[in-house]
């Protein structure tokens, strides 16, 4: 897919089809993620991917925001791992973790896949269901599979600021 395209197609999906994403797809994203750039590339990252069906229904406890995807990519950052900024000490790891989740969502899309990035979990429940997730900040669950038929972006996807709010030029 062209790559604008899919940056305009990618929409945050509410209502997932319980159809199993193929390997090959699977490998694709994972590999996107994989390859993200990461600060001074410590990649502080590390991913579990969740296609378990019994492991799927435990999510159900640690999260309000379920839509039946068959796979779970969960995207955590060990600070100890990461760069900091010298100057005001500022961590980059769950910065690089949200690169991270940023390649898994268009690789996705890219793959004809649509995703949520799920920000809104309880990290110590999930952590439980997590094998070596100790030392581990958990950012994001993103929901990966194919779209239902009746899945839609939101009325607010594509409202953007215009451009001359979003931008400072120094020229």
């Amino acid at each position: 897919m062209e790559f604008n395209t899919v940056l305009q197609r990618r929409y945050s999906c509410r209502a997932f089809c319980p159809t199993p994403v193929e390997q090959e797809k699977v490998d694709c994203i994972l590999e996107a993620g994989r390859i993200a750039p990461t600060a001074v590339n410590k990649q502080p990252v590390h991913l579990w991917a969740i296609s378990d069906p019994g492991t799927l229904e435990a999510i159900i406890g640690v999260t309000r925001s379920n839509y039946g995807a068959p796979l779970i990519l969960v995207v955590g950052c060990r600070p100890a791992d990461a760069w900091v900024r010298r100057y005001d000490g500022k961590n980059g790891a769950e910065v690089d973790a949200s690169i991270v989740a940023t390649y898994l969502m268009l690789a996705a899309e890219n793959e004809g896949l649509a995703t949520l990035w799920v920000g809104s979990f309880d990290p110590a429940l999930l952590r439980g269901i997590l094998p070596g997730s100790e030392g581990y900040e958990l950012v994001a669950m993103i929901n990966v599979g194919y779209p239902a038929p009746e899945s839609q972006p939101s009325p607010m996807h594509g409202a953007r600021k215009v451009m001359d709010d979003f931008l400072t030029k120094m020229e």
